[in-house]
């Protein structure tokens, strides 16, 4: 990089910040409907994928040892079983999405929905 750019690291560092940027957090204490999820998420990702930037979770579906783990830039998303939860870590889902315009996106209530029972 240094060959190509010799200024790159003493250069002028000015950047601009996209403001419409910003980040959400959810979790939920009770175990997720495994189907509810999938058809929620998948719809969200469908429907606001352009403006999701990142997502990421660690999920507990009820009936399941292990955790899940994925991980997603706009529409596409990877994800898999992680093994059993550790025997001293409280078994609880997280998601975190960064991206634009999440506060109309309803994320709160479809993660709720999600809830089995």
């Amino acid at each position: 990089m240094l060959a190509a750019e010799p200024d790159f690291l003493t250069g002028d560092l000015a950047h601009e910040h996209d403001d419409d940027i910003k980040s959400l957090s959810l979790t939920a204490d009770e175990p997720l409907d495994l189907d509810k999820f999938q058809t929620w998420f998948g719809r969200l990702l469908q429907t606001r994928g352009p403006d999701i930037l990142r997502s990421k979770g660690i999920l507990d579906f009820a009936g399941e040892p292990d955790h899940y783990v994925f991980q997603g830039v706009h529409m596409l998303m990877d994800g898999s079983p992680m093994g059993p939860w550790p025997a001293a870590a409280a078994r609880q889902s997280r998601l975190v999405f960064i991206g634009r315009n999440l506060e109309t996106m309803g994320l709160a209530e479809g993660f709720a929905a999600c809830k089995a029972g």
